[in-house]
């Protein structure tokens, strides 16, 4: 009977897949949709972000120069700016807020 105890106590204590880690993280036929969006993510947020951000800045640059400067439209860019590139960064804050609320 102790065997038997201490076999199914060691198998209780040895670190394990949870059923919910050991499936799939997507749902079956969703490959295409994930690598759709997966590239949409790198496009956003790769080279042509970048450059996008860069002239978009400079054109309001620009403007401030030459004193034609629309406040709300070089807000909008700064502002824009800031939430494509700390996209990721602002997603972890919400999910770390709402697993210490569970």
């Amino acid at each position: 009977m102790t065997k038997r105890f201490l076999a199914g106590l060691a198998a209780a204590l040895l670190p394990t897949a949870a059923f919910a880690q050991s499936a799939a993280v997507n749902p079956a036929g969703s490959g295409p949709i994930v690598a759709a969006l997966g590239w949409l993510q790198g496009t956003l947020l790769g080279n042509v972000a970048t450059a996008v951000a860069v002239i978009a800045v400079a054109m309001v640059g620009f403007m401030m120069l030459t004193g034609r400067m629309n406040w709300r439209f070089g807000a909008t860019v700064i502002i824009g700016c800031f939430v494509l590139f700390g996209a990721g960064a602002i997603v972890t804050g919400i999910q770390s807020t709402a697993q210490v609320a569970h």
